[in-house]
């Protein structure tokens, strides 16, 4: 094998870390992409012998290009406003594919990337780098051009806004699915008895339509707001076709409209048995952008 070919093997040991580090920063499958290749791009072209640790180096790469894609998103508040839904990845209902649970992680739900887009790009690459990935903050501190001590605020400053939110997710995936399953049912048959009784009194339901509504990232809290949005946005799904599946690892749904083209994506936040967030993605730009092959049957 040539150099090159060497430089590519060891490269490709390192990509599935490298796209963790990247989707969590990003919130993107495809920019996360776009950030490993920019790094692969980097590295071809760099003599290999003055590189004491190749992990580190790509590390550090890609950190510093998704922080500059980060800064670069504020120059387009209406494209990327705070509390954006991100792209999610879809999986099967009855198990991940093993890629997507290698960048997934442990826990890296729908709900926790939301949080993630309300920091500051500084205090995002911080936080995924400390408190995911457990990068020391002198290793992290020159990718910010800050002190350690600097990035050490950055981070806990992140970490209280990312962790004192909102409770742990119910991980049992029947349970989730008989919350949602419960939804759907109520949804579906105008019961806003039902919708009370599912949902928690403190639920979210945060929707990102793009282009179809206007750029708006509409935001509704309280049970009975969100079972009246609930019951609107939701009749418009007569007739399309909704499946299961996996939306960052919990349980959601996928609807398509009557010319098959993605209309939404729902992923549901379960907590003590009721649903406590509801993030819907309907971008129709956006979904294009997603992999919707791997869906369930029919729901109900």
């Amino acid at each position: 094998m040539d150099q090159q070919g060497l430089l590519a093997e060891r490269f490709e040991a390192h990509r599935r870390r490298l796209r963790g580090i990247a989707y969590r920063m990003l919130g993107s499958p495809t920019e996360a992409e776009d950030a490993v290749q920019e790094a692969w791009i980097r590295i071809s072209r760099t003599d290999e012998s003055e590189i004491d640790n190749l992990g580190a180096w790509l590390t550090t790469v890609v950190a510093r290009v998704c922080l500059n894609m980060l800064r670069a998103r504020k120059a387009r508040p209406r494209e990327f406003p705070p509390g954006r839904v991100p792209d999610p990845i879809i999986d099967r209902p009855d198990g991940m594919d093993p890629e997507h649970e290698a960048l997934l992680g442990d826990s890296l739900g729908l709900a926790l990337l939301v949080l993630l887009e309300t920091l500051a790009p500084a205090e995002r690459v911080a936080f995924v780098l400390h408190d995911v990935f457990a990068l020391p903050f002198e290793e992290i501190a020159p990718i910010l051009g800050r002190t350690p001590s600097a990035t050490r605020q950055l981070a806990s400053r992140a970490r209280r806004r990312v962790r004192g939110v909102a409770p742990p997710p119910d991980r049992d995936l029947r349970a989730q699915r008989t919350a949602v399953d419960a939804f759907i049912t109520a949804v579906r048959g105008g019961d806003f008895e039902g919708l009370i009784a599912v949902l928690d009194p403190d639920v979210v339901l945060r929707a990102d339509g793009g282009a179809r509504w206007l750029g708006a990232t509409r935001e509704i809290r309280g049970a009975e707001m969100v079972a009246r949005s609930a019951l609107t946005i939701t009749r418009r799904l007569t007739g399309f076709d909704v499946r299961h599946a996996l939306v960052n690892g919990s349980a959601g749904i996928v609807s398509r409209d009557e010319n098959g083209e993605p209309f939404s994506v729902m992923g549901f936040m379960v907590h003590d048995g009721r649903i406590l967030e509801i993030d819907v993605l309907a971008d129709p730009e956006r979904l294009r952008r997603l992999d919707l092959t791997r869906l369930g049957p029919a729901v109900l």
